[in-house]
């Protein structure tokens, strides 16, 4: 059989006929990796003896596939027979299971019982099953505008390439960074906007397979560091707040990573590294500068902003109480300052208008306190403002007026009215006293006891026993031989120094 292929081999140079064209397609047209492929033939004219079929550019012996006789059906494998071929009667190839690499040139030659030749030609492409590619990253954390991007798709098979960002085709403006087969992506100094996630697509006609994403992530700011309150930038304003009120301030900047906080009050760092101050119980204390620092540790950028924080104004509400609110005399008393501004510089007090000839005492910046020329030695001052009056007399009832100066120079100016009450002696309270025991007897017995002892009583409008009170004195206490008690045995109190002279004139101690 081989000498007979030989013969014939040498026929066919002798006599290669130029008939009509034959024509080799494959089926399927674009077949894949493992599927079944037919080349199949047309154009083939006259009585046929036998085909050849070759897988290679040329008729060489060593791209020989397969020899077919038609009369038996007999073939016989060539050097190129893969053991899937196998020659059809009406002249086509079948493979069973193609592989890519039986993509290539094939040619099919005929021999007719004029012992002459024609030859067709096809070509064949079998596409193979891609594998998933895979995306290499020189890194996939970056600072912006100084590093460079590079990104190359691996994949064994020699396919198609594109390029994905964040599951969209990759932009214009990114696509002029790829290499001229497509598999290498570069940016140099590379923008915040291209961080994401990038990835890689091979493809053929009957295969496509793309790869995991690669997250890039770009380092930048921080920038547009802002104060905000309420959701409202507050940067290089005030912030006015009311006293004794809460405040959060935030810290808010441009940045990736989330930036390191620094908080500052007057220029002095406080303990504080989260992204916002709280303010508790607003204080004149608390007024000033505050400044956020955010600091990036992979940009090694920081930036800043500030604001000013103060009190509103009239927003602290200062008033004196006097503890007790009713003393009497003889008793010590407190003018509690309440609401007092705690940026005090100085203050002072005074026993009536706000004039230095009424001045008690004035503190100092350094916390002592100096008597003024009213001072009689019974007044001290207390760092808050309050003022102790010990030992109260009579004269002590009246007007008295507080004064403070702030660091800023502001003054403000505050008045009480202070009620002395009348504390009677302990000798006037137990005689008034016998004297309600008397009364009380009286009125047991009987008006003036006329029916029992003739000659003892007294009319109503006579004269006392010697040493007696009549009944029209002044304090309310009537004669112990009087009709009927009296209403009030005592008076209301606290009365003012004023109210407790006029009340009282004329008063004499009995005896």
């Amino acid at each position: 059989m081989v000498l007979i292929r030989s013969r014939w081999l040498l026929l066919s140079a002798a006599f290669l006929s130029a008939g009509a064209e034959i024509i080799i397609t494959p089926e399927p047209a674009q077949p894949a990796e493992g599927d079944n492929v037919t080349l199949a033939v047309q154009g083939l004219s006259g009585e046929l003896l036998a085909y050849n079929w070759y897988a290679g550019p040329t008729l060489s012996l060593s791209y020989l596939v397969a020899s077919y006789i038609v009369s038996t059906g007999d073939e016989t494998p060539g050097p190129a027979h893969t053991g899937r071929e196998a020659v059809r009667p009406d002249g086509g190839l079948d493979i069973q299971g193609a592989l890519p690499g039986h993509s290539g040139t094939y040619i099919l030659q005929t021999l007719n019982r004029q012992f002459q030749t024609e030859v067709g030609y096809g070509h064949m492409q079998v596409y193979e099953i891609l594998a998933q590619p895979v995306v290499m990253a020189n890194s996939t954390a970056l600072v912006e505008r100084r590093d460079t991007l590079h990104l190359m798709c691996i994949s064994p098979s020699p396919a198609e390439v594109r390029w994905f960002f964040n599951g969209d085709t990759l932009p214009i403006a990114v696509r002029l960074g790829l290499s001229p087969d497509g598999r290498v992506l570069t940016r140099h100094g590379v923008r915040r906007e291209e961080a994401g996630a990038y990835q890689c697509e091979v493809w053929n006609p009957v295969s496509v397979s793309r790869s995991e994403p690669v997250n890039l992530t770009v380092y930048f700011g921080p920038e547009r560091v802002a104060i905000l309150q309420d959701s409202t930038a507050r940067t290089g304003c005030t912030i006015r707040v009311d006293f004794n009120t809460s405040l959060t301030l935030w810290c808010v900047s441009r940045s990736c990573p989330e930036p390191e906080y620094v908080w500052a009050f007057n220029g002095r760092a406080l303990r504080n590294d989260q992204d916002h101050l709280n303010i508790s119980g607003m204080t004149a204390a608390q007024e000033g500068t505050y400044t956020c620092i955010a600091k990036n540790p992979k940009t090694l950028l920081s930036g800043s902003a500030s604001v000013v924080v103060k009190l509103s104004a009239a927003s602290v509400v200062m008033t004196i109480v006097p503890v007790p609110t009713r003393p009497v005399e003889g008793q010590d008393v407190t003018l509690t300052v309440q609401g007092y501004p705690k940026d005090l510089l100085v203050y002072a007090w005074y026993r009536g208008p706000a004039s230095e000839p009424n001045r008690l005492l004035s503190q100092l910046p350094s916390g002592n306190w100096i008597a003024g020329p009213a001072h009689t030695g019974r007044e001290v001052g207390f760092p808050n403002c309050s003022l102790l009056v010990q030992k109260l007399n009579l004269t002590d009832a009246g007007r008295y007026t507080l004064k403070t100066v702030t660091l800023q120079g502001k003054t403000e100016t505050l008045e009480v009215e202070l009620q002395v009450a009348l504390n009677l002696p302990s000798s006037h309270k137990d005689q008034r006293h016998t004297f309600l025991n008397l009364n009380l007897a009286q009125a047991e017995h009987g008006a003036g006891g006329a029916a029992g002892r003739p000659g003892s009583g007294r009319g109503a409008g006579g004269m006392g026993a010697p040493g007696t009170w009549s009944p029209a004195s002044a304090d309310g206490f009537l004669h112990p031989c009087a009709p009927s008690l009296p209403h009030k045995l005592e008076p209301t109190w606290p009365y003012s120094f004023t109210e407790m002279s006029e009340s009282h004139r004329g008063y004499k101690h009995p005896g």
